[in-house]
C-alpha cells in the first residue's frame, strides 16, 4: 500500500535537507536520486531511523506515492527537468502533481504548465530560499503553477516553510510561471541589497577610514533599527571573522564578484517590460565591472581622480546619514521590484498576492528582514496601489531620509567613491517625482532624424499641433512629410 505523502527526486544538499525538513514535519516522504548509490547511502547515514523512505527507479518512487501523488523536483534547472517530466508522466495519473523546486527560469515553468495541464496533470513551479540551512530548519517557498495543485501540497509546503511569528512564510503566488518569477524578483532585490551594503561598507572604509571591526561595529547598531535583516547580520558577522593572523578576512579577498544569473534575468525581464528597474541592474553591473580586475588595476595607475582629503565634518552624523541613504535606497529596489512584479503579472494576467509575497519573505530567505512587514501592510490597505511610494509610511520614511541620503553621495562623489546603487536609486526616486522630464527633447531628436513622431503636450496645440495625434515636422526644410510606423523597443 502507498504510504509516501511526497517524493522529491535529487540528493544533493538542498533535496536532502529539505527531505529531512518534511520528515521532522511529521510527513512521510519518498526520496529518489538517478544516481540510485546515494539513495542508500542518504538511508543508511542522515536518514537513518527517520519515517523517510527510498526509491531505486522512478516507477518505485510513483508506486510508493499516496494519490494525488506529489513529486518534488530539485535537479538542475532546464534539461534535466524536463528529462525527469518526460520520465515521471508514465507512471503518474491525472490530477498527479510536479513540483520544481530549482532555480527554473519562469518562462520554462510557464511552458511546463501548459504542457502537463493539457495532459492532465498539474504542475507547480516554486521558488526556494534560504540556502542549506533554510531548507532543513525552514525556507521561503514560492509555489505558483497549477491553482488546482494548492489544497494538496498546501499543508506540507506551509509546514516545511519558515515560520515568522507562527505565520508560514509560504503562501500561493499565482498562475503558470509566476512562482519562479517572484523567486527570480527576489534574487534581483537579493543582488540589490547586497550591492548598496557594499557600497556603504565603502564608504565607510575609504571615505572615513574605519577599520573593519568599526564598521562592524555600525551595522550590530543599524541591525537593531530600521535596517534589522539577515544580509546586515551575516555582513557583521564577517567584518569580524579574522584569519590566523588577526587580520580581517574580508581585506583577503578577492574583490571579483560571481553570479548565477538571476540578478541578469530580473533586469532583462525588467527592460522586456519597460519598467526602470535601475537598482537591480546597476547591482548587475557593479559585478560585471568587478569581474574586470585586471583592467581595473591598469587604470588605476594611469587614471586619477580627487585627492583624498580626511573627513573634516561630524562623523557619527555623517554615520547616521548613512544608515538613512541604505534605508532610502533600499524603500526604492522594493519598490522598483514590485513595479515589476505588477507590469509582468498585468501582461501574463497573474493574479499576484502581494502581500503574501512580501510576507513570504520575512523568514527563511535571504532578503529576510523587518522592513518586509511595512511592504505588506501597505499591499493590505491598498492592493491596487501603483507604487510603494504613494503608501503613507513609504512617503515618511523616504522623506525623512532624503537629507542624509543626498549629503552621502555628494560626498561619496567628492571623494571619487562609486556608489552606482545609492545613486541610482536618488536619480530613479528624483525622476519618479518629477511631473516633467526632458524626454521630450529625446522625441524631438527622433523625430528630427528618424521621423519617428511625437504627441504635443496637453494645452499646447494649435492648428498645426493636434492633441492626441502622433506629429511628425519637417525640421529642416529639406526632409519630407512621411513619418515613421510608430513601434516600441
Amino acid at each position: 500500500m502507498a504510504t509516501g505523502d511526497i517524493g522529491l527526486i535529487g540528493l544533493a544538499v538542498m533535496g536532502q535537507n529539505l527531505i529531512l525538513n518534511m520528515n521532522d514535519k511529521g510527513f512521510t516522504v519518498v526520496a529518489y536520486n538517478r544516481t540510485t548509490s546515494k539513495v542508500e547511502h542518504f538511508l543508511q547515514n542522515e536518514a537513518k531511523g527517520t519515517k523517510i523512505q527510498g526509491a531505486f527507479s522512478i516507477q518505485e518512487l510513483c508506486a510508493k506515492l499516496k494519490k494525488p501523488r506529489k513529486i518534488v523536483l530539485l535537479v538542475k534547472a532546464g534539461q534535466a527537468v524536463d528529462d525527469f517530466i518526460q520520465q515521471l508522466l508514465p507512471h503518474l495519473e491525472k490530477g498527479d502533481i510536479i513540483i520544481d523546486g530549482g532555480n527554473s527560469h519562469y518562462p520554462d515553468s510557464i511552458r511546463r504548465t501548459k504542457e502537463l495541464e493539457s495532459k492532465g496533470f498539474l504542475f507547480v513551479g516554486s521558488g526556494v530560499s534560504g540556502g542549506e540551512e533554510g531548507a532543513r530548519y525552514g525556507p521561503s517557498l514560492m509555489p505558483g503553477g497549477s491553482t488546482a495543485a494548492w489544497p494538496a501540497i498546501k499543508p506540507i509546503f506551509q509546514a516545511a516553510a519558515a515560520q515568522y511569528h507562527g505565520e508560514p512564510c509560504c503562501d500561493w503566488v499565482g498562475e503558470t510561471g509566476s512562482g519562479h518569477y517572484v523567486k527570480m524578483v527576489h534574487n534581483g532585490i537579493e543582488y540589490g541589497d547586497m550591492q548598496l551594503i557594499a557600497e556603504a561598507y565603502d564608504i565607510l572604509k575609504r571615505g572615513l577610514d574605519l577599520h573593519e571591526d568599526e564598521i562592524a561595529n555600525i551595522f550590530e547598531k543599524w541591525n537593531k533599527g530600521v535596517l534589522d535583516s539577515f544580509l546586515i547580520e551575516i555582513t557583521t558577522n564577517i567584518l569580524r571573522f579574522k584569519d590566523d593572523d588577526s587580520q580581517p578576512m574580508v581585506t583577503k579577498i578577492l574583490d571579483q564578484a560571481g553570479q548565477k544569473g538571476t540578478g541578469k534575468w530580473t533586469a532583462i525581464a525588467a527592460l522586456e517590460a519597460g519598467t526602470p528597474v535601475t537598482l537591480i541592474g546597476e547591482a548587475v553591473f557593479a559585478r560585471c565591472l568587478s569581474a574586470i580586475k585586471g583592467e581595473r588595476i591598469r587604470a588605476s595607475k594611469t587614471i586619477s581622480g580627487p585627492q583624498k582629503e580626511q573627513f573634516k565634518g561630524d562623523k557619527q552624523q555623517f554615520i547616521d546619514d548613512l544608515e538613512q541613504a541604505l534605508y532610502a535606497s533600499k524603500i526604492i529596489s522594493y519598490t522598483q521590484g514590485f513595479m515589476l512584479m505588477r507590469e509582468t503579472a498585468k501582461e501574463l494576467k497573474w493574479n499576484l498576492n502581494y502581500a503574501g509575497i512580501a510576507r513570504m519573505w520575512r523568514g527563511g530567505c535571504i532578503i529576510k528582514s523587518v522592513f518586509l512587514n511595512d511592504i505588506a501592510k501597505a499591499y493590505e490597505k491598498n492592493i491596487n496601489i501603483e507604487s510603494l511610494l504613494f503608501d503613507d509610511f513609504f512617503i515618511k520614511a523616504i522623506q525623512n531620509a532624503q537629507p542624509g541620503w543626498r549629503r552621502v553621495i555628494a560626498q561619496a562623489v567628492l571623494y571619487g567613491i562609486p556608489t552606482p546603487a545609492f545613486s541610482t536609486a536618488l536619480a530613479f526616486f528624483d525622476g519618479y517625482r518629477s511631473e516633467v522630464v526632458p524626454a521630450n527633447i529625446l522625441q524631438a531628436q527622433r523625430d528630427y532624424f528618424g521621423a519617428h513622431t511625437f504627441k504635443v503636450l496637453p494645452g499646447k496645440e494649435n492648428a498645426k499641433l493636434k492633441a492626441g495625434e502622433d506629429i511628425h515636422i519637417n525640421w529642416t526644410g529639406r526632409g519630407g512629410n512621411v513619418s515613421s510606423s510608430s513601434y516600441l523597443a
